[in-house]
């Protein structure tokens, strides 16, 4: 006699809901006739014929089969001058299918788990912040044999089978243990390398079977496409070293940062392919001459995580750790930043904790509960974007969330996270009227999770990744978005100014004639310009559902419109605060932003384009080359006004100022196509100013009305200033002067 298998442990595996299908298969010490022996089983629905193969003897032992549905046995005595090891390494399994075909494979259920206790602690108490090393699919090697080990939370689910290409997409035939009580799923596959296609089969509780995608996936097949793919990012090599040593400097608060916002797909395109879109390595090298021309010391990426609809331009994300493939690979993603790196060129990215979609392939309903989401549709359902919103309260969930912003960080060299759609998580009633939202456990309207996820990931951020920049799209008014959570803020480096962005585009829908009666729309923001560290957006949300392009959206003649769109810039560039400008902004694109085609490169054949395109790189040069332009952007000590009054006119003076008290720049603005001479403006000083920039040179598109270069102020007190000059103020247009020092 020998041990019998326990018929009530084979049903749950021919279902494909076995918790511990280790219990049953792989090797097994038994009793047969009174004597110790081995018994090694195997699930092989498909197989004719099946063998344990002595790894080190080269001995085949016949497997019976003991269970209709395919369960497999062979018996061997430990006193036997063959197998009579336990582990994966010493045995294979050989199988001839119903068809004939024959292969050879180690026995994935012989060997021990690779996730350890301290991994599913950390797991559990949501402070495992590299757990993308842990979770979903890694290349292995044990005990001289290679494989993949995969992981998967999904605690509540019936069973999890690994399905893909090397199973026939089979639930049956990989099924993974459960780690009890984490809801963590294992297996480690041998004979996998890195390419593998696979998904998680996931049976819930109510039976459903559901193949979803892993959460932790490096890399997945071009939509509509879905399947994950095994992908080892350990194999690149960098290039960008002395970027990286150089990064805090170069993303400091007083540093420069103008940055170039882009969707990928449409940003160009091969003319004599339009419906092509570029890859990685294709974008490059044009992306860093670009930049390099215009200036632009970032770019800001839109998602490049995985995403089903294109049409969502990245901002619904299924694969968080999965770059995109529509245009290339994991390492032509890493290769493009790098040359973008070695060409000093800072990349941001857009990250989306905030929502994400439905599609049945992700995180939604994962294992058949509402596991990343909150369960009550007040809470956990988007009603603006029709998405799913993230349980930040949950561990796991937030663990998730944090170790895949500290991921792009790691292993893609990413310097700057701009955070997505913050004010929706903030806020329990966004976008809700009475009654369908739950208020937080004090009975008010902030999302108290949210904003503890969101502290942790910005103390997490700063502390793994010094000087890497956080930037939170807020648009609401709440207090200490930029401000240390130390000191009760939320921890960003920077916020977007959004109302900034609204009033003065406002302001330029705007007739000069009738810009008088609205002059505060522009004078508003200096009231609280310094309670945050700002960031001025011009982003792709300005010129999409109807608005219109940047320059359509100017008000006058043709003329008019490129004159208002060059003094915009001019007075955005010289206010304080960061810069941000989306792409086919910088030449005065006509068109609305179109996701699905590139930007009209064709234009600037036409001197009133190019005329843009060369002012936005003349203020991003002289942006950086002048440090009162940007050493104090976020302190009053930065900014004076000169005259803020002049609303009949619609002028405005400022000063700028630098670190060095002797650094300074005077701004003036002329918001009507109204020419002035003899504007006299109060000065500090009795000296020459040089005319260092001015939007209405011809070089640019304008009149080439001016000051000659420059002018000399005269002793002569205004403005509350003890001399002043009397220049001339052009037609729609900023001009900036400088007092000549030698």
């Amino acid at each position: 006699m020998r041990t019998q298998v326990p018929l009530d442990s084979i049903s749950p595996l021919i279902g494909c809901h076995h918790e511990n299908p280790f219990a049953l298969l792989g090797p097994h010490q038994v009793e047969e006739d009174g004597r110790k022996a081995l018994a090694v089983r195997a699930f092989l629905p498909d197989a004719k014929q099946a063998w344990v193969v002595d790894a080190a003897h080269g001995q085949h032992r016949p497997m019976r089969r003991i269970h209709p549905a395919g369960l497999y046995e062979a018996i061997h005595s430990t006193e036997d001058n063959g197998l009579c090891q336990l582990d994966g390494a010493s045995y294979a399994i050989q199988v001839i299918d119903k068809n004939g075909k024959q292969t050879t494979m180690h026995d994935p259920y012989a060997f021990e788990p690779l996730l350890g206790e301290m991994d599913l602690h950390l797991l559990g108490e949501g402070k495992h912040w590299a757990s993308y090393e842990r979770l979903g699919a890694h290349l292995r090697t044990i005990d001289g044999v290679t494989g993949v080990n995969f992981a998967v939370w999904a605690p509540n689910a019936k069973g999890v089978s690994i399905v893909g290409d090397f199973n026939g997409w089979s639930a049956k035939l990989n099924q993974m243990r459960k780690h009890i009580p984490s809801g963590v799923w294992e297996l480690f596959l041998p004979g996998l390398d890195e390419g593998t296609l696979y998904k998680f089969s996931v049976t819930q509780q109510d039976g459903r079977v559901v193949e979803k995608c892993d959460p932790y996936a490096f890399a997945a097949e071009i939509p509509p496409r879905t399947a994950n793919i095994v992908t080892n990012l350990n194999q690149y090599t960098w290039g960008d070293s002395e970027w990286m040593a150089e990064r805090e400097k170069l993303n400091a608060f007083d540093a420069p940062i103008s940055i170039y916002e882009l969707h990928l797909g449409s940003w160009r395109r091969d003319p004599s392919e339009p419906d092509r879109w570029l890859s990685y390595r294709e974008t490059a090298p044009q992306l860093v001459e670009y930049c390099q021309q215009m200036g632009f010391t970032h770019v800001e990426l839109m998602p490049v995580s995985e995403h089903p609809f294109t049409g969502s331009w990245g901002y619904q994300t299924v694969g968080y750790f999965a770059a995109t493939s529509r245009y290339g690979s994991p390492e032509d993603l890493m290769h493009m930043i790098d040359v973008l790196h070695q060409g000093g060129i800072g990349v941001i990215i857009d990250w989306v904790p905030a929502h994400f979609p439905k599609d049945d392939h992700g995180l939604s309903s994962f294992d058949g509960s509402s596991l990343y989401e909150h369960s009550d549709p007040r809470q956990g359902e988007h009603p603006d974007w029709g998405t799913k919103i993230f349980n930040y309260g949950r561990n796991e969930v937030s663990n998730f969330l944090i170790s895949n912003a500290l991921f792009w960080l790691d292993k893609y060299h990413i310097d700057g996270l701009r955070v997505d759609a913050v004010a929706s998580m903030l806020y329990l009633d966004y976008s809700r009227e009475d009654g369908d939202w739950v208020p937080n456990r004090f009975g008010g309207r902030e999302n108290l999770e949210a904003i503890d996820f969101l502290k942790r990931f910005n103390e997490e951020t700063h502390l793994q990744y010094p000087g890497v920049l956080t930037i939170a799209e807020e648009s609401t008014s709440w207090t200490g978005v930029s401000r240390p959570t130390y000191v009760g803020g939320l921890g960003f480096s920077l916020k977007w100014n959004m109302g900034w962005m609204n009033d003065t585009l406002r302001y330029f829908h705007h007739e000069g004639i009738h810009r008088k009666y609205h002059h505060d729309e522009l004078t508003f923001s200096l009231i609280y310009a310094f309670t945050e560290n700002f960031c001025l957006p011009f982003s792709h949300d300005e010129v999409v559902h109807g608005k219109g392009s940047m320059l359509d959206q100017m008000p006058g003649d043709m003329w008019q419109k490129f004159a208002n769109l060059r003094l915009l810039y001019g007075y955005m560039w010289t206010h304080p605060g960061k810069k941000l400008l989306f792409m086919g902004g910088e030449f005065g694109q006509w068109h609305e932003w179109n996701y699905n085609e590139s930007l009209q490169w064709h234009l600037l054949q036409w001197e009133s384009h190019e005329g843009v395109q060369k002012y936005v790189s003349h203020l991003n040069h002289m942006y950086r080359n002048e440090p009162a332009l940007h050493e104090v952007d976020f302190e009053s000590g930065g900014f004076e006004w000169v005259d803020c009054h002049n609303h009949e006119d619609s002028v405005l003076a400022y000063l700028r100022r630098g670190k060095d008290p002797n650094d300074y720049l005077l701004v003036c603005s002329n918001f009507t196509p109204v020419p002035r001479q003899g504007y006299k403006i109060g000065v500090p000083e009795a000296i020459w100013y040089d005319e260092i920039s001015n939007s209405d040179s011809t070089y640019f598109g304008g009149s080439d009305l001016g000051n000659g270069g420059g002018i000399q102020a005269a002793p002569l007190e205004s403005h509350g200033r003890p001399a002043s000059l009397e220049v001339t103020l052009p037609p729609l247009s900023t001009i900036v002067l400088k007092p000549r020092r030698s």
